[in-house]
């Protein structure tokens, strides 16, 4: 199970600011965005594997469920 930035997201902002950067934007004047968006991801193949149970109700929270 893992909780935490959307890398899409993540590489989507990295490539506005090298684009921002090769426009001529000097890296010192450009902002720190933090992640806004982030994905819940169970495994149930590795939780069956570890013998452990995952309730229902963090399984309809999940942004991916893997099977």
């Amino acid at each position: 199970m893992t909780y935490g930035p959307n890398l899409v997201e993540l590489n989507r902002q990295m490539a506005s600011y090298v684009d921002r950067i090769l426009k001529g934007a000097k890296p010192a004047d450009l902002p720190v965005e933090q992640p806004t968006t982030f994905e819940l991801v169970v495994n149930l193949k590795t939780a069956k594997a570890l013998g452990l149970t995952i309730p229902p109700s963090l399984l309809l929270r999940a942004d991916q469920v893997i099977e």
